[in-house]
């Protein structure tokens, strides 16, 4: 199958459940299907029953060595359940031991701006006709945000789309969900506050995506360039 037909899920930590019926389905139609996913709620909640701080900065989290730690371990644990849900045709990947690349972003700690890629790992599993479930660790290893993850592999291998599957229905402004938004306009928003928390790695990795050329939906916003 051509790239044409490639489409990345972006799945969080809350909604990893989704990712299996999601990405069935789409497999189902003739696409081929890459699953990115995070495991925030559960490396939040393994970082506080162990006494270690919980920072973000920008939507992203500070992460020291005991922190990196806690996420691989809560990663892993993530990648196996949604592998289990989707079955036989699941193949778990871990970033950092396929080649995922990285800049270091010294001052959030073991944390990197990935950088868009084609891993040779991945693009045997769509070869093989599987599906390649895959936790946001970089060479080095470091910590990446998964949405910036999931775009810089969206925009490496191709994609046609990007669909950031979230628990809230889309980009909200002014008390309404969006269903278009501008990249140059989302860029405005972001740079004057406009908001705050996960969604802002959301709208950069979506931003970043349409950029070059990859369809980009978070819930039922599309971020157009």
């Amino acid at each position: 199958m051509s790239s044409a037909g490639r489409i990345v899920l972006k799945v969080g930590g809350r909604v990893a459940a989704d990712a299996a019926s999601n990405a069935l389905a789409l497999a189902a139609a003739g696409h081929e299907v890459i699953v990115v996913h995070g495991a925030g709620p559960q490396i939040s909640a393994e970082m506080e029953r162990r006494g270690l701080p919980v920072e973000f900065v920008d939507g992203r989290r500070i992460t020291t060595a005991a922190g990196l730690e806690v996420v691989r371990e809560a990663l892993l644990r993530v990648n196996e359940e949604i592998c289990a849900a989707i079955g036989p045709a699941a193949v778990g990947l871990l970033g950092d031991e396929i080649g995922l690349e990285a800049t270091r972003v010294a001052a959030l700690g073991l944390v990197g701006d990935p950088l868009p890629s084609a891993p040779a790992a991945v693009v045997a599993v769509l070869a093989a006709g599987k599906i390649p479930v895959i936790a946001p660790l970089a060479v080095g290893p470091l910590n990446v945000n998964a949405d910036q993850a999931a775009a810089s592999l969206a925009v490496g291998l191709g994609a046609e789309r990007i669909s950031f599957i979230t628990d809230v229905r889309g980009v909200l402004v002014d008390g309404g969900v969006l269903t278009a938004l501008l990249a140059d306009d989302a860029d405005r928003m972001l740079d004057r506050g406009a908001f705050e928390g996960g969604i802002v790695p959301k709208l950069v990795a979506a931003i970043r995506a349409a950029r070059h050329g990859v369809r980009a939906t978070i819930g039922i916003t599309e971020v157009t360039a």
